[in-house]
This record gives structure tokens, C-alpha cells and sequence, in this order.
């Protein structure tokens, strides 16, 4: 199972650089984003069997990264049908550019998309430290072109700003691992023992200073790639210059493997002793992401970056769930399910809305429930859930992480919480209402009917978040709590 996931998108990534035309390779996409969902979801039919469980094994919530970030390529696959057959001026961006684009650009493009679902495939699968940080640089090297896809001088700095930010903390993690294997003083030291399972079971072997420093390291390294203050600059600009769907996979798929690396890491410290010291870097870091979240969007004119900066401020509440014990810890996954879910949503409307409107300035954009008809109500609809509005997922989760902080006694982060959240609802919701009402722009014609391609995906993950919102099925709450408990295991 566990080879079948990573050489299937592998091969179909390798075969799109040589296939000729435009309609096969993107069949050949659907096809491998289908056959990976199917084979991520039989992972909790029949649990697969590794041929080294050491390195490869598949725990609670590496199944739940591993299905959403296969769930999430799929609909970005379907989307991505639909971008590239959109070859009218007034519909696809970059031709109201001018910009002309031969067959190899698209190969390109496919060819990265795929190579990106197999490093975070490998990340979701594997437990060894190695491989993990192997599977996120992998993550920063094929999504590279993938931002600069646009080729034009804003997405070329965007690009050189995501490799110069993120290599320098991917480097950091290096260091960090490095550290990590030095922390470990036994007499054998073998590959595996830089596995989760075997720094577990040497936990009293572990010094406190090396592991500490580690720690430090790993966490600046895998936060910087996961979009956390102040370590977050790069993640702005690449969201706002990528293309919707690329930007979709990045803050729906590839924050979560960050994110999954810090969770791995907080697990060796709740195992050796040094719980307290992660959570307290965990809560610093996670408020002062949502703290400069709030700042930046406050006022944002942008949207695709308003957007990023709401990517901020989840990861800053992914942090605070992570160190605020295990009733937050298990809204925090759940969080990141949302979150994903929701945040892929509003990218792929997002690129509806700059196609159509050709610009990203909310301030130019009016009208949109009458010009849009299909985009303008999921939208709104989608503001409003990322914001933690009920009835959606994200109003269930961010409530368990704050039933989780007051559980802990702490009645000022608590506030603290509750007022940034407020903040930055006030704050999105208010250039999103300008948006959606008033007059249709002079020159932009309203559309009666939109491309299926380029809504459907949008419109299924917004039923998912709501369904999340209004009933959570058993099996689902029992996943949740298996995959948090895994970071409290003493």
C-alpha cells in the first residue's frame, strides 16, 4: 500500500513531461488524484501493512493528513481541468495578461503538481525524522514552479522570496535533526533510532540540553515553512501570486505537513519530559501569529492576501491548541480539517473572482452575488465559515480549543483569544460585504451560468465544512481522539 502511494503519482509525474497533448495529461491527472483518494480511504478499511514499521507506518493522524491532502488534490485536479480549458480572454487570467503559453509550460506544471502529492504523501506516511524533513524540502522544490507559473515579475520575487525563506528554515530543521540524533546517547546507533517510535522508547537516554536545542531548531525551521509569525513573510506573497489551486494545495495541504512535522516533534517531548517547555514556545508562537494576522487584515485590500493572512492566524490557533492540553489538542485537529477544507474553497473561488473582475483588489470588486451567481453566495458563505461563523466546522473547533484553554485555567489567553478572533472576523467580514453587494463594475458582463469544473470542487468542500458544523460521525470523533491523544502519550 504504503509503495503503491508513493509511485503512483511518482510514475504519472515522470510520463506527463512526455505526453504530447493537452487532454490525455490531464486525464492522466484525474486519474492518479482519484486512485490515490481511493487508496487513502481504504487505509481505514484495511490498515496497510509497512515493510519497515520504524520508518513507514500510518498512526491516527497521519491517516487524517494523508486523506485530506489526497482529498484536497483531487478537487484541485478537477479545477485544474477546468483553468486549463478556459481559453477566452475574459476567462482565464493569464491570457487578459497577454501572456502565451506553450505545451511545456503545462507539462511543467502537471508534472510538479504530482511530484508535490508524492512528497506529501511521504510526509503524512512516514514517522522518521529523516524522511519527514526529506518529504517537506521535497514540498518547497517542486511547488517552486508551480507559484511562478504566471511568469511575470510579481510571481518571479514571490517565488525567490518562498525558496529563500523556506530553504533557510528547512536548513535550520536539518540542523535541528542533527541535534536530534545527537540528543540520543546509546551505544547502537542505528537509522531507526531517529524514528518517532524509537526516540519514544529511548527516552531516558535523551539529553536535556542537545534535545532542547533540537527542539528550538526543528520548531523555527518546520514554522517557517508552516506560514508562523514572524517567521511568515514568504507566505503573502506566494499565496497572493500563485495560481488559485496552487495557492489552494499550499495552505490546505502543504502547511498541514509542517504542521504534522511540529506535531511529531511535540510528541518526543511530551514523552521525555520537556511537555511544558514545547507548550510554552507553542502558545507564544500561535499568539503572535494571530496577533499579526490580525494587523494585516485589518484593512486588507487585497484579497488573495487577505487570505493568506487568515493562513497565518490558523496556524497561530493550531499552535495554541497543540500546547493547551488534550481537549484544545483535539479541536486543533479538527481545526486543521476545517481549516484546510474551507481555505482550499475560497483560493479556488478567489481565481473565479480574478478571472472574472481581473484584479485582486476587494475595493474594484462589487456586485459579485449578481455577476457571479455560483461564486458570489459560496464566497460569502466561505468568509463566513473561515471566520468561525455557526453553523460551520470552524465554529465547532475554535470553541473546543477554547473549552480546552479555560479547561487549563488560563482565563487571559483565553480572552486574549477571543478577542483576536473578533478582531479579525470584523476585519475579513467587512471588505467581503463590499464585495458581494452594490452595482456589476461598467465592463464586466454578468455571467448566467459559471464553468462546473471551476464551482463543483468549491461547493463540495463547503458542504463538507458545514456537514462537520451540524453532526460529526462517530468513527470520525474516535479518529480525532486517537490522533491527539498520540501527542500526550507519556
Amino acid at each position: 500500500m504504503f509503495i503503491a502511494l508513493l509511485c503512483l503519482p511518482f510514475a504519472a509525474a515522470i510520463a506527463s513531461w512526455f505526453i504530447p497533448t493537452d487532454a490525455p495529461r490531464r486525464l492522466v491527472l484525474l486519474t492518479v488524484a482519484g486512485g490515490e483518494l481511493l487508496l487513502a480511504l481504504s487505509c481505514w478499511i484495511i490498515p496497510p501493512i509497512s515493510f519497515n514499521e520504524e520508518i513507514f507506518q500510518l498512526d491516527a493522524m497521519g491517516k487524517l493528513v494523508l486523506t485530506l491532502t489526497t482529498l484536497l488534490f483531487f478537487v484541485a485536479s478537477v479545477y485544474a481541468v477546468g483553468y486549463f480549458r478556459s481559453e477566452t480572454a475574459g476567462v482565464r487570467k493569464d491570457f487578459q495578461q497577454g501572456l502565451h503559453f506553450s505545451n511545456a509550460p503545462e507539462a511543467t506544471f502537471t508534472a510538479c503538481l504530482l511530484l508535490f502529492l508524492t512528497s506529501a504523501v511521504l510526509v503524512a506516511i512516514t514517522r522518521h525524522f529523516g524522511l519527514l524533513w526529506v518529504g517537506i524540502e521535497t514540498t518547497t522544490l517542486v511547488s517552486a514552479p508551480l507559484i511562478y507559473f504566471h511568469r511575470h515579475r510579481r510571481s518571479l520575487e514571490a517565488t525567490w522570496k518562498y525558496l529563500l525563506i523556506c530553504s533557510v528554515g528547512i536548513a535550520l530543521a536539518l540542523i535541528g535533526n542533527v541535534l536530534l540524533d545527537i540528543s540520543v546517547h546509546t551505544q547502537e546507533r542505528p537509522a531507526s533510532s531517529m524514528s518517532v517510535d524509537a526516540l519514544i522508547l529511548n527516552a531516558g537516554n535523551i539529553y536535556p540540553g542537545w534535545f532542547k536545542a533540537a527542539f528550538v531548531f526543528l520548531f523555527i525551521g518546520y514554522g517557517t515553512k508552516m506560514g508562523v509569525a514572524p517567521m511568515h513573510t514568504w507566505l503573502p506573497d506566494a499565496h497572493s501570486e500563485a495560481p488559485s489551486l496552487v495557492s489552494a494545495l499550499l495552505s490546505g495541504a502543504l502547511l498541514n505537513c509542517a504542521f504534522l512535522g511540529i506535531f511529531r516533534l511535540f510528541q518526543i517531548s511530551t514523552a521525555v519530559g520537556f511537555g511544558e517547555f514545547a507548550s510554552s514556545l507553542l502558545l507564544a508562537f500561535g499568539f503572535l501569529s494571530m496577533l499579526v494576522a490580525a494587523m494585516f487584515i485589518v484593512g486588507q485590500g487585497d484579497f488573495k492576501r487577505m487570505l493568506a493572512y487568515s493562513s497565518v492566524e490558523h496556524m497561530g490557533i493550531l499552535l495554541i491548541a497543540l500546547g493547551s492540553g488534550m481537549e484544545a489538542a483535539r479541536g486543533g485537529v479538527l481545526h486543521m480539517i476545517n481549516h484546510s477544507l474551507a481555505k482550499a474553497a475560497l483560493f479556488l473561488l478567489a481565481g473565479n473572482i480574478l478571472a472574472k473582475y481581473n484584479t485582486k483588489s476587494g475595493h474594484d470588486v462589487t456586485g459579485l452575488a449578481k455577476t457571479l451567481p455560483f461564486t458570489g453566495p459560496l464566497w460569502l458563505a466561505g468568509i463566513f465559515a473561515i471566520a468561525g461563523f455557526p453553523p460551520f466546522g470552524l465554529f465547532i473547533s475554535e470553541y473546543s480549543v477554547l473549552q480546552g484553554i479555560l479547561r487549563q485555567g488560563n482565563f487571559w489567553p483565553a480572552l486574549l483569544y477571543l478577542a483576536l478572533l473578533g478582531i479579525i472576523f470584523v476585519g475579513m467580514i467587512t471588505p467581503i460585504l463590499h464585495m458581494c453587494q452594490g452595482k456589476t463594475p461598467p465592463g464586466i458582463r454578468p455571467a448566467r451560468t459559471e464553468n462546473l469544473f471551476l464551482t463543483v470542487p468549491s461547493f463540495c468542500l463547503m458542504l463538507l465544512v458545514l456537514s462537520l458544523g451540524i453532526m460529526m460521525p462517530e468513527w470520525f470523533g474516535e479518529a480525532l481522539d486517537l490522533a491527539a491523544a498520540l501527542a500526550f502519550k507519556p
